[in-house]
């Protein structure tokens, strides 16, 4: 810390009690000079020849034979004014950092200038302060956080803006040219180097940081911090990733941690204030400076404290452009009232809504990319998989709406979801938490997956599952045993494999379950037709032992059932109808119909045609 020193003779000021203070010599006080709550018992000449003010003062004085000067708006306080008052007896004074500036306002307002006296105390602090303490990092912003207490005399004597324009002009230095100290309290990069190829001795050198000034900067208030950091983007040197990276540890700094503080009546104000200074402040690259998580935590404090709209869009736009490397956590934005749902969703739905905005946008751009845009398609799988956590997440909220969750499921593109696992676990958990759902509900909200997009885990457990409707059941155990037919007829035919692989997806598809539709009805009409006999049952033994070779495999018991009451064998007519209806675990349920046109020779079906179930 730099300081000067001013005067040479010995400090006579004595403390009598707490409210007086004197100064001791041979000659006797002749005024009083009250300051706040202090009395100093001085002597006129030192002080009227060094102060014009205080010339100005005496005279008032003596024209109303009053020995005492009353001095109500004194800058700095007795503090400053004692300062000043050594200085005209010559006494030894120490200015720093700390009470420089208490003690420059005080020599504006006692009017110590160089008309009343040459060398007079205004001079030697302003030489002070440009030699000095302006050159000076730490300095600079002590003196700075002093000048707040000081207003608005410190600004007019720009003491203010000559720190701040000091201190972001040193933010530009280049870091390698950095001589002066600072404080960085987290762990610096260091570096080995060999001194000489001829030389063993190995020098450790800390390199300094591009953001070596954040930290130091923490500690101003957020009205002085807003004027540093609009300095520091003016010059237009200053990298977005490390202004993004003083933000975030200012906000580190001032914002509470719990909820509760956030919209505290107490602190609302100065949360407020704070979250709409760093929103104003982020990098002006769309983003780029500042992490998804950082900005989602700002958007969670602007919705707790109450920020008005339009700063809300311009994080939701920002946010929206990272989408992909946000975490379901980051997401949880708790809704105010008069919300009843634990959760913003509605802020969300906001967010996904701008990220598609933006992937349709590049799609227009880039026609000829169709499985990526601009943000990649990596992170659209990024966003697919993040938005089916959240619904996970949010499913668990009594209150949370069915229109809420399907609008916010079908908001994402049918590309991010290349597998449907995250939506099916979703869908369980909501219909879990919410028992009271029509058919009908359930239907509409199953009805958002598709159950060929489902891994074999995921199938088993949603054949299993009493919540879902019979229809989505038997869609999937339908779906899982053509997959299974397809895998065990690629593993046996070489020849198969070859052509299957030449035809379209949507040929290969139809192929492949008229194949299993065939096996299945034919396996069924043996089972009805072999009930009662012994002898029978051998035969659809050794049946069954011929077509696990060629590769189809049978239901297991409990879709035996299902497809029992579903599906029945037709008489004379050679095809199959739907003769059941909803059943009590189904929700409006319609079966699988499958319609086969037989030769009266053979009775081996010739074509088929699916149905899809409404």
């Amino acid at each position: 810390m730099k300081f000067m020193k001013l005067g040479s003779k010995p400090d006579a000021f004595q403390v009598d009690g707490k409210c007086i203070r004197h100064v001791t010599s041979d000659l006797a006080t002749d005024i009083i000079i009250k300051v706040g709550d202090l009395k100093f018992y001085l002597h006129k000449f030192p002080l009227l020849s060094k102060s014009n003010h205080m010339q100005k003062l005496v005279q008032k004085a003596s024209e109303e034979n009053c020995d005492e000067i009353n001095m109500v708006d004194f800058p700095g306080g007795p503090n400053a004014f004692e300062i000043c008052a050594k200085f005209c007896y010559g006494m030894a004074v120490t200015l720093n950092a700390y009470n420089v500036v208490a003690a420059r306002c005080a020599a504006e307002y006692l009017e110590m200038t160089e008309d009343v006296d040459r060398g007079n105390l205004i001079f030697k602090i302003e030489v002070f302060l440009n030699s000095s303490i302006f050159h000076s990092w730490k300095d600079s912003i002590i003196v700075l956080r002093t000048a707040k207490s000081l207003l608005p005399w410190s600004e007019n004597l720009k003491i203010v803006g000559r720190c701040i324009d000091s201190i972001a002009s040193k933010t530009s230095v280049d870091p390698a040219n950095i001589t002066w100290s600072y404080t960085y309290n987290r762990k610096l990069s260091v570096q080995d180097k060999i001194v000489g190829d001829t030389m063993k001795l190995r020098e450790k050198i800390e390199s300094v940081p591009k953001d070596w000034w954040v930290e130091d900067i923490c500690e101003l208030e957020i009205d002085l911090y807003k004027r540093v950091m609009t300095a520091v983007k003016s010059k237009g040197r200053m990298d977005g990733a490390v202004i993004g990276e003083a933000l975030k540890i200012y906000a580190v700094r001032w914002l509470p941690d719990s909820v509760d503080a956030l919209v505290s009546s107490v602190h609302s104000w100065r949360n407020k204030l704070l979250v709409e200074t760093i929103a104003c402040l982020l990098p002006s690259d769309n983003g780029v400076g500042c992490s998804c998580s950082f900005l989602l935590k700002l958007l969670k404090v602007a919705v707790l404290a109450g920020m008005d709209d339009s700063s809300k869009e311009d994080l939701v736009k920002r946010i929206s452009l990272k989408l992909h490397e946000a975490s379901v956590k980051d997401l949880l934005i708790p809704a105010r009232s008069p919300q009843t749902t634990l959760y913003d969703v509605g802020m969300v739905q906001s967010i996904v809504n701008q990220y598609m905005m933006h992937e349709q946008r590049s799609q227009d751009v880039e026609p000829g990319k169709s499985a990526g845009f601009v943000l990649g398609y990596g992170s659209l799988l990024s966003v697919g998989k993040l938005i089916d956590g959240y619904l996970g997440e949010i499913a668990h909220d009594p209150n949370l709406s069915l229109t809420s969750f399907i609008d916010l499921s079908c908001s994402v593109s049918e590309l991010a979801r290349p597998v449907h696992d995250g939506l099916y676990k979703a869908i369980d958990i909501y219909l879990k938490e919410h028992p009271s759902l029509t058919k009908a509900e359930r239907k509409k909200i199953c009805g958002l997956m598709d159950v060929k997009k489902l891994t074999m885990e995921a199938s088993m457990h949603a054949a299993q599952n009493n919540r879902l409707p019979l229809r989505v059941v038997v869609q999937v155990l339908f779906f899982e045993q053509v997959k299974a037919a397809t895998r065990a007829q690629s593993r046996n035919s070489d020849a198969r494999t070859t052509c299957v692989s030449k035809m379209s997806p949507d040929e290969e598809w139809d192929k492949t379950m008229g194949e299993d539709c065939r096996s299945l009805k034919k396996k069924m009409s043996e089972d009805e037709t072999n009930e009662d006999g012994g002898e029978k049952n051998s035969k659809m033994g050794k049946k069954k032992s011929k077509n696990s070779k060629n590769g189809v495999q049978l239901l297991p018991s409990r879709s035996r059932r299902i497809f029992d009451k579903l599906w029945v064998v037709g008489v004379g007519k050679g095809h199959m109808e739907n003769r059941s209806s909803e059943t009590s675990g189904s929700s409006q349920s319609s079966a699988v119909v499958v319609r086969d046109n037989t030769t009266k020779s053979s009775g081996i079906p010739s074509r088929h045609r699916r149905h899809s179930v409404s």
